[in-house]
């Protein structure tokens, strides 16, 4: 009996699977107020970390970067590109400087105390030398007043387990500001060939590039406002060629305080750039790698800069054949980062990516709300090694009134067993939709430029119960029309083909516009953000029981002009009359308040023509409340 007894807890104990070891997160940075250093135009922020020792085996590494609203000065303002870089030792004790992020600070005048956004990236590729003990560095740019900064947050999440392909080396590639547009030395003597020795073991290399243009030549623009191509030639052959350009009328942080809309050269203000990553076979001893930008030459030699970054790590083939990992649940979902996309009622999206060696091909997608019953998508595609792809699940999204709790997990991937299973799970927390009236009132106040917006409504069944066109809409004209929709699930979409949304402050010309969903008493239900970029959307669903709740200030505040040498007007409506208090701030110092009582559906007219040329900010105070930031400028 004994011996039967002691052969079963051995056969249990080989059987027992290692526990996973639950994830980590780093701390280095924590709310450090930052400021620039206008005699150097750099000011950089180093903090030492703590991360797991070389022995243990990391599965992915992400880091976490936030700004926030100083607790002891006012915002900053401007764009500057910062960079966060580590300072490590390598297999040789030798020292080694990483540059693992790159951070395009927004225009943060329309941000008010409390503000904060984060964001995150992928750095496992630097994860052999997030080891131990390492210096992260936040290198700071710029030249505006040190009167006024940001609160930084930096963290990594360390998940552990296999890595997705056993790193081998790295080397150091293009790296530098480069002129750009210089007939006496082009670019292209920067960007030489470079020879790839093939390292012992390895399998495939991946360049992984850091790259903003910066600078306005004019008239082209370059290299800040131009779209330009780069091309990567691998042993001659183009294997990557893009064009730098980035739309920014979408970025999920938005009104900022200047011109946020603008596209620009693969980067937008308040945006952690994403690297591109580009993956290579290493069949032979060496190879070369060549990187070409689109011919051109600059009227102004000294603007057109481009801003590289750029690195070669070597890997042996990948630990696993069948492999899939889920990113991110885009919809639905709280995060900020989705918000453009939420909240939503209708066709979860989710992020996968292929891990394995094998293309994927198909994929069992189990996904449900907490409380609800679990369903089934069974995926078809292709995906080589390390791509990704985002999956729209078609049809409603159970809820229960309040917040929610989302859960996706992925499993048998080309119908097969996942070799690691730890990263096939996702949760993300969502509110539920609004619930309104059945009958409803569209308030909409055209701009100068009603020609740009597209205004429609939908039901679940993509079936449009409300449209304004183009051509239906009128300058400078308020449109009321009274809705009587079924109960069900609607979105409403308004677009602005310019993405300039219904207002924006640097196009005087085009005038404000304004978009509120009513009650038949007349009371707000929804006011939306004027200054939307290319499109505003909103979920909901009805009830003829749904009643306005008025205990919840509903408003909107249009400034107008925003760009002035005499005196703007602020526009407001509200359900209920307010005290309005304005304050007006330049670079963090107080310059004037103004106050002005039973404020209500009013224009508050406001000189601020005596005030000197420059950018300003005005503070919106609802009833002793700060509710909002808006950037105005005056010229003489």
């Amino acid at each position: 009996m004994k011996y039967v007894i002691f052969t079963s807890l051995l056969l249990f104990i080989a059987c027992k699977k290692p526990e996973l070891k639950k994830s980590i997160h780093v701390k280095t940075h924590n709310k450090t107020t930052i400021v620039t250093n206008p005699k150097e135009g750099i000011n950089t922020y180093t903090e030492w970390a703590k991360f797991p020792s070389k022995s243990e085996d990391i599965r992915k590494i992400t880091m976490y970067l936030t700004l926030a609203y100083p607790e002891t000065m006012k915002i900053a303002h401007w764009d500057y590109m910062d960079r966060v870089k580590i300072i490590c030792k390598d297999e040789n004790n030798a020292e080694r400087e990483f540059e693992i992020g790159r951070m395009l600070t927004p225009y943060g005048s329309s941000f008010k105390e409390g503000w904060n956004y984060t964001w995150k990236t992928d750095v496992t590729d630097f994860a052999p030398f997030l080891r131990d003990s390492v210096q992260v560095a936040y290198v700071h740019s710029g030249y505006e007043s040190p009167e006024t900064g940001w609160d930084l947050t930096i963290g990594f999440k360390v998940d552990f387990g296999p890595p997705v392909a056993n790193f081998v080396s790295v080397q150091n590639m293009w790296e530098g500001n480069f002129q750009y547009g210089n007939p006496e030395d082009d670019i292209e003597n920067q960007l030489s060939p470079i020879t790839i020795s093939k390292a012992k073991n390895a399998s495939f290399g991946r360049f992984r590039i850091q790259h903003t243009g910066h600078g306005m030549d004019r008239p082209s623009g370059c290299s800040e406002f131009c779209s330009r191509w780069r091309e990567l030639t691998f042993d001659g052959e183009t294997i990557d060629k893009r064009d730098l350009w980035k739309e920014c009328s979408d970025n999920p942080l938005f009104p900022q305080g200047g011109t946020w809309i603008f596209d620009r050269a693969d980067w937008c203000p308040g945006d952690l750039q994403l690297p591109d990553l580009i993956d290579m076979p290493l069949n032979e001893n060496t190879h070369v790698l060549d990187l070409n930008m689109e011919p051109f030459t600059a009227n102004n030699i000294d603007q057109p800069k481009e801003q590289i970054t750029s690195y070669f790590f070597q890997y042996e083939a990948p630990n696993h054949t069948n492999d899939v990992a889920i990113e991110e649940i885009i919809a639905p979902n709280n995060d900020v980062a989705y918000n453009r996309q939420n909240p939503t009622s209708l066709n979860p999206q989710i992020k996968i990516k292929n891990l394995g060696k094998a293309p994927l091909t198909s994929l069992t997608v189990t996904y449900k709300t907490e409380g609800f019953e679990a369903k089934r998508m069974e995926w078809v595609g292709n995906l080589n090694f390390y791509e990704s792809t985002i999956i729209t699940i078609p049809g409603e999204i159970d809820t229960n009134s309040g917040i929610n709790t989302f859960f996706v997990s992925l499993s048998k991937p080309n119908l097969q067993e996942d070799e690691w299973k730890a990263d096939n799970t996702l949760t993300s927390q969502f509110n539920d939709i609004p619930t309104l009236p059945t009958d409803i009132v569209v308030d909409f106040l055209t701009n100068n430029n009603p020609g740009e917006n597209h205004l429609t409504i939908e039901n679940e069944n993509k079936e449009l119960v409300f449209e304004k066109t183009p051509n239906s809409l009128s300058p400078k004209t308020q449109h009321l029309d009274t809705l009587k929709l079924k109960e069900g699930v609607y979105n409403l979409k308004l677009t602005d083909t310019v993405g300039d949304g219904i207002e924006f402050w640097y196009n005087r010309k085009a005038g404000f516009g304004r978009l509120q969903l009513k009650d038949l008493s007349g009371n707000i239900i929804q006011a939306f953000e004027s200054d939307f970029g290319n499109e505003t959307l909103y979920a909901f669903r009805t009830k003829e029981d749904a009643k306005t709740d008025l205990s919840i200030p509903k408003y909107s505040v249009n400034i107008y002009p925003r760009y002035t040498n005499d005196s703007l007007s602020v526009y407001t409506t509200a359900n209920t009359p307010f005290k309005l208090k304005i304050k007006i701030t330049k670079d963090g110092v107080f310059m004037e308040e103004h106050e002005f009582d039973h404020v209500q559906n009013t224009k508050t007219d406001l000189n601020v023509g005596h005030l000197d040329e420059g950018r300003y900010v005005m503070e919106i105070h609802m009833d002793g409340k700060h509710i909002m930031n808006r950037r105005f400028n005056t010229f003489k």
